[in-house]
Order: structure tokens, then C-alpha cells, then sequence
């Protein structure tokens, strides 16, 4: 079940919502500064195209550098991609077999907000609790 929600999710929002997260993080590796955030996107990037089966846990070790770190995302990337987040996943909820989809977009709105400090792991493994 899993592989095909990926499949529908990868045709019609996935590969549009980490092409999004690919450009974020090229402009992030291009400024020295911010390569942090770049390889966050990229990381990110993955996750948006292939969601179902994996889930995002907080770091133990993330400390004030991630916090700080997450408000210049948020300032400079995030809002943009947690709003190409919300748009798909109105447009996904207006179909009924896209509401599934919708609400994962939707899920995925924090992580786009605030991706440092977070690990990505799949569902299956006993230390992918929230």
C-alpha cells in the first residue's frame, strides 16, 4: 500500500514539491554561509518525494544552532515551501482520492518550517516515535 501511495503521491505532487526543495537548497549551497540549509533541502527533498513508510523524529543532540538555525529558514525558504505545501494539499483535498495525499502534504508543513534539528527514518523501526 505504501509503494502505491508514493507512486500517485510522485506523479501529483512529489516530484513538483522536491524540485521546490532542490531549488531552496542549490540557493542555500551557493551562499557559503548557509550550506547547512542546503544540505537540510536536500535532505528534505527526499522525504517530499518519497514520503509514505518514513516519518521525522527530533534530534536529541540538536541544541541552540538548530533553533537559530530554523528561524533563518523559516524567515528565508521555509514559508515559501510550507505555502507550496498548503496550496497542494487544498488542491489534492479537492479530489477524493487526493485527501490522503492532502493531509500528508498538510503533515509535512512543519518540517518545511523547520527542518534542523529533525531526522528523517522510516516508520518501521522501533525508534521512529515521536
Amino acid at each position: 500500500m505504501r509503494f502505491i501511495l508514493n507512486v500517485i503521491w510522485l506523479v501529483l505532487c512529489g516530484l513538483w514539491m522536491a524540485i521546490g526543495y532542490v531549488v531552496a537548497g542549490i540557493i542555500c549551497c551557493v551562499l557559503i554561509i548557509t550550506i547547512p540549509f542546503g544540505i537540510a533541502s536536500f535532505r528534505i527533498a527526499g522525504y517530499a518525494l518519497w514520503p509514505f513508510g518514513r516519518t521525522t523524529v527530533e534530534r536529541r543532540d540538536a541544541g541552540a544552532g538548530s533553533l537559530i538555525g530554523n528561524v533563518i529558514w523559516f524567515i528565508f525558504a521555509g514559508w515559501w515551501l510550507a505555502l507550496g505545501h498548503i496550496v497542494t494539499g487544498i488542491a489534492l483535498c479537492l479530489t477524493i482520492i487526493g485527501i490522503p495525499l492532502g493531509i500528508a502534504n498538510f503533515k509535512l508543513i512543519p518540517i518545511s518550517l523547520m527542518p534542523l534539528g529533525r531526522e528523517i527514518v522510516p516508520t518501521d523501526r522501533p525508534f521512529a516515535t515521536r
